[in-house]
């Protein structure tokens, strides 16, 4: 089946190149040039991917994912102008899984596009795949088909990043991670790529969906001056 990319882009020349782009890689595209016009979309059509520039008239770019956030667990790329680590912090901090800085190449783009839609697709269609569709951890557990994660905070949805890190965790319950070996493994990029800030900005996500008190985790334990561990089951 074809997947199904959501544009929402106000700089027509960009958006008519992304589309022309991805249209030539095998995608069906559809677009909106304002935050109204995206929110519309996504209420009638069902999307495999958003890609979303942060700066949009009518309805902002972040109001526009905060309210898909709410009704939907797509894979959501933000395009951001500015370049700012504030703009990608909050980005992410509502619930995008990715994003690029303008001026970019669309390779890069669209391996990113690929990436995201590989994980997406695959958890969503292939359930049978997997040996089990749940992992688990004590009272914590995630479930391989629906992204949802099960704590003692209740049931929650998971984006695909959150997804992708929280299993790296349980399928290594011993095993510290370095921020840099985190984004290695879940954003599949080099090292000279890689991003603490965009580590950070998952894991303290990912604690407010898992933890009673994110600021004392018991799941995603913080290892000082090294990265991350999961914690230990209480027996």
């Amino acid at each position: 089946m074809t997947s199904k990319i959501l544009i929402v882009e106000d700089d027509r020349e960009i958006h008519e190149l992304l589309a022309a782009y991805l249209q030539k890689e095998g995608y069906q595209t559809t677009s909106a040039y304002n935050g109204e016009e995206a929110l519309s979309h996504i209420t009638q059509t069902e999307f495999q991917l958003l890609i979303l520039d942060l700066m949009i008239p009518i309805i902002d770019g972040y109001e526009v994912l905060r309210r898909v956030r709410s009704i939907q667990n797509i894979p959501v790329l933000i395009l951001s102008a500015k370049g700012e680590e504030v703009d990608k912090i909050i980005g992410l901090g509502l619930g995008a899984d990715d994003y690029v800085t303008k001026p970019f190449g669309l390779g890069e783009l669209s391996a990113r596009v690929k990436a995201m839609l590989r994980r997406y697709t695959y958890f969503n269609n292939n359930p049978q795949d997997n040996p089990s569709s749940v992992i688990t951890h004590g009272e914590l557990g995630i479930n391989l088909y629906t992204y949802e994660v099960t704590s003692r905070t209740g049931k929650k949805m998971l984006t695909a990043k959150e997804f992708e890190i929280l299993k790296l965790f349980l399928s290594n319950p011993s095993r510290v991670f370095t921020k840099s070996q985190i984004f290695r493994a879940v954003w599949k990029e080099d090292d000279n790529m890689s991003d603490e800030n965009t580590v950070m900005v998952h894991i303290r996500r990912l604690r407010t969906k898992i933890e009673l008190d994110p600021s004392e985790p018991e799941y995603i334990q913080t290892v000082w001056g090294i990265g991350y561990k999961l914690g230990e089951v209480e027996h």
